[in-house]
């Protein structure tokens, strides 16, 4: 199967969890009866048992969360094996339609054994087969580093990659010794959306096939779907180039924030869909000059679009990707039209070509310039709490270190934070690390337990093929610079 664990080790894995489990129910049963020192167990005078009790549910929590993880590799690896051994029971003269059939029934079996459509576990197989392929993956989950949910994640984006290139991308999030590691923060450590988008970010960077011509499949494939809910409710989406959904997000929520006003009942959820539904069904009708729109022209995104662009891709050298704020990686073809159109709020961030990560800007003074708070929304991406997804224009850039405190106002003492988080900051014993120019900050929770911070995969400026960094004068290097300002 390719996994180097075998089955005694995920099975001691299991054991050695289960008996930590067992161990934390016993001291939280003596400390709720008073027993603790009657049955060997030393409470001491000075236990705080309330606190203590807190403590062991988070314990055990982490701990189930582990044996979660370690069952589901030993569940990954019967699925994947039980088609293995169905595939080696087949004769071998048996023909195409006998082994289709044969691989079907075993996935019919699956869905029996496990109460599941035929659909899911004929996903589970698949899953399960590719990441039982990636031994570092499955060595991970079967430790319990990491969930269920990160390893399909792999599983998924993985797929359509040559087997070099899914090696690769393993590699860079799971080995330390590989050429340009992930950095920061374990994958284990990240919430599944958010180690979900660094995969694909670096996915869509290293993938064989260009995203230029990805992107033109995906323009063909552009779409509206219905689909009826509960309560007599339905939803709508729509499949569209990421410029333009991230212009129609952006441009509904300022809309709807401005529609916000204190004696409004409707909450900015509620504000965004009642827009959209009017932009639709009435006043999308004519142009702001009112006269009757195009049918079916889009229009230019001119809403608060924020994209970091590699100045040779910009220039038309290369076909590097840029990086659209509050989406990823987009085609060089699409950040270039932006710019040619006149999109709004459009900012060439300052990049080291050596590395890829934005360059420091400082200011002495508490209030912050626009330009400082773009910066900081580069750095960031979003919220930088643990697990928060939050990208939107509403969050707020916060002094790590209070102002009152003797905390500066330059990029490693800001960090954006969501209005929750923020509020949470100021009320709590959450403390965030200190960042610096390139880096978030981590966070430490009340209980002492520490997140290291989520970092971009910023990688060194694809430079044209001929051109190399160290071919170029320093007075060119600067230029070279000043041409992304």
């Amino acid at each position: 199967m390719g996994t180097s664990g075998g089955v005694g080790v995920v099975l001691a894995s299991i054991d050695a969890s289960v008996a930590a489990l067992d161990s934390l129910n016993r001291e939280d049963s003596f400390l709720a009866a008073g027993a603790g020192a009657g049955a060997g167990m030393d409470i001491g005078a000075g236990t705080d048992v309330l606190q203590r009790r807190y403590e062991i549910r988070l314990e055990r929590l982490e701990l189930m969360a582990r044996l979660e993880a370690q069952l589901a590799a030993t569940k990954a690896r019967d699925a994947a094996e039980a088609v293995e051994f169905q595939q080696a029971m087949t004769p071998p003269d048996a023909s195409v339609q006998d082994r289709t059939y044969a691989d079907m029934s075993v996935v019919e079996e699956i869905a029996g054994v496990l109460t599941i459509s035929s659909t899911a576990a004929g996903a589970l197989v698949e899953q399960s087969r590719r990441i039982c392929s990636l031994p570092p993956v499955f060595d991970a989950l079967s430790a319990g580093d990491m969930s269920w949910q990160h390893a399909r994640i792999i599983a998924d984006e993985t797929e359509g990659l040559t087997t070099e290139g899914a090696l690769k991308l393993v590699a860079h999030f799971f080995d330390p010794a590989a050429p340009q590691p992930a950095r920061g923060a374990a994958p284990g450590e990240l919430a599944p959306s958010r180690f979900r988008a660094k995969v694909r970010g670096w996915r869509e960077r290293h993938h064989p096939e260009s995203i230029e011509k990805r992107h033109v499949k995906g323009v063909a494939d552009r779409r509206m779907e219905y689909t009826p809910d509960k309560d007599g409710m339905a939803w709508i989406s729509l499949y569209l180039p990421a410029d333009t959904a991230c212009a129609i997000w952006n441009r509904t929520t300022a809309t709807a924030r401005g529609l916000h006003v204190p004696d409004e009942e409707r909450t900015l959820t509620q504000l965004r869909p009642d827009i959209a539904a009017s932009l639709l069904l009435g006043a999308g009708n004519t142009t702001q000059t009112g006269k009757p729109s195009e049918a079916g022209k889009v229009p230019t995104p001119r809403a608060d679009v924020l994209v970091t662009v590699p100045v040779f891709s910009l220039l038309g050298a290369t076909d590097e990707p840029a990086m659209l704020d509050g989406f990823g990686p987009i085609p060089a073809s699409m950040a270039r039209k932006l710019v040619a159109d006149g999109a709004e709020s459009f900012y060439r961030i300052l990049i080291d070509p050596r590395d890829g990560a934005p360059l420091e800007i400082g200011r002495k003074n508490y209030r912050l310039t626009e330009t400082i708070k773009r910066w900081i929304r580069m750095r960031d991406t979003k919220c930088t709490f643990r697990g928060c997804t939050n990208r939107t224009p509403d969050n707020e850039t916060d002094h790590l270190q209070a102002w009152q405190h003797g905390g500066t106002t330059g990029t490693s003492n800001l960090a954006q934070l969501c209005p929750k988080h923020h509020r949470l900051k100021h009320h709590s014993q959450w403390t965030p690390d200190p960042a610096n120019k390139n880096e978030p900050p981590g966070w430490t929770s009340p209980t002492g337990r520490h997140y290291n911070p989520e970092h971009q995969d910023s990688e060194p400026t694809h430079w044209p093929e001929g051109i190399l960094p160290t071919q170029r004068s320093p007075l060119e290097q600067v230029l070279l610079q000043r041409l992304a300002t």
